[in-house]
């Protein structure tokens, strides 16, 4: 095993996982809304979607993409539309009344998995992975060690950007401050669409 070339690796993985994007986007304004504990499951899901899908990529998966590119396109745009509407709910969103049933939750365990296969800075994460880093160890085990660190990586910043989330709920405790803030973050959703549309 190359150890710079592992350590590198790490780097890579931390500035990819905690940097702002649409998952931490998403957990810092569900911490805020919801609360850390039921912002849970959606934290869980995008360490294990991460985590799958660098595996996915790692034993060939992305290969498909090279055979078929309309099915990369397809995937951009139905990414593009469903982070929209991802932003147009968080925008939405105020605070959740304890003891009030609204039929707001956040985002499910499985629907943060599955998130992972539309969200564009996933894919650079995962692709970036596999073709940079494959040497840090044989096949398979370099696709393994990826998957294990960028699952931790994963949830770990998502769970770090969700407590930041909870932690902002004594200073955003009025509606409008709460609605204000999740209208930037949904801003900021959005704003990650950028590469998408410039590659376009």
């Amino acid at each position: 095993m190359s150890h710079s070339l592992l350590i590198a690796f790490v780097i890579f993985a931390n500035v990819m996982a905690f940097t702002p994007g649409p998952n931490n986007i998403m957990v810092l304004s569900s911490g805020l809304t919801f609360g850390l504990r039921p912002t849970f499951p959606h934290i869980a899901g995008i360490g294990i979607g991460v985590g799958f899908m660098v595996a996915a990529v790692g034993l060939g998966f992305g290969a498909i993409f090279v055979a078929y590119p309309v099915l990369q396109t397809v995937l951009k745009y139905a990414g593009a539309a469903y982070l929209i509407y991802l932003a147009v709910i968080i925008a939405m969103s105020a605070p959740s009344v304890p003891g009030k049933a609204d039929g707001r939750r956040p985002m499910t365990f499985w629907a943060a998995v599955m998130f992972q296969w539309v969200n564009v800075k996933g894919w650079v994460m995962a692709i970036g992975c596999i073709t940079a880093y494959g040497a840090i160890a044989g096949f398979p085990w370099n696709i393994a060690i990826q998957s294990a660190v960028m699952l931790v990586l994963g949830a770990l910043s998502s769970l770090a950007w969700a407590l930041a989330g909870s932690w902002l709920q004594p200073l955003l405790s009025s509606p409008t401050a709460v609605r204000a803030f999740n209208i930037a973050m949904a801003v900021l959703l959005l704003g990650s669409l950028y590469p998408v549309f410039m590659d376009a």
